[in-house]
């Protein structure tokens, strides 16, 4: 896996503060958008006693609506931190400057949301 950039685009403490959810990348697409990230420490594992879920609303600042289209985590080669990506669509509106992101992760039948601020590539004309 590349490494990612030295500053994140944004982080925020998860979990009741036992975690750090960095977002390293917002990447577009033409039919969706996928945020890049690490957690650490590192989530635990599917076959672990409590797996993580992670599920992602967002709105952009011209109004429109983005809903979870799926993702995929595991622990680093060091174990030290959780890579992962999540997916959203429809694709990002062409002259969204701003997407304001709910990302809710779900653990042991609780919902534990946070929510982000990123920019996107876009300027405002």
């Amino acid at each position: 896996m590349k490494p990612h950039r030295r500053t994140p685009l944004a982080s925020v403490k998860i979990l009741n503060g036992a975690h750090e959810l960095s977002v390293h990348d917002l990447k577009r697409r033409d039919d969706s958008f996928t945020l890049h990230y690490t957690i650490a420490p590192r989530l635990p594992d599917a076959g672990d006693d409590l797996p993580v879920f992670l599920a992602l609303e967002a709105m952009d600042d011209v109004g429109n609506e983005y809903f979870d289209w799926g993702g995929a985590y595991g622990a680093a080669d060091d174990g030290t931190h959780t890579n992962g990506s999540i997916s959203a669509q429809p694709a990002l509106a062409a002259r969204a400057c701003e997407i304001r992101v709910r990302l809710s992760f779900l653990r042991n039948g609780e919902e534990h949301p946070c929510h982000l601020v990123l920019r996107t590539s876009a300027t405002k004309s």
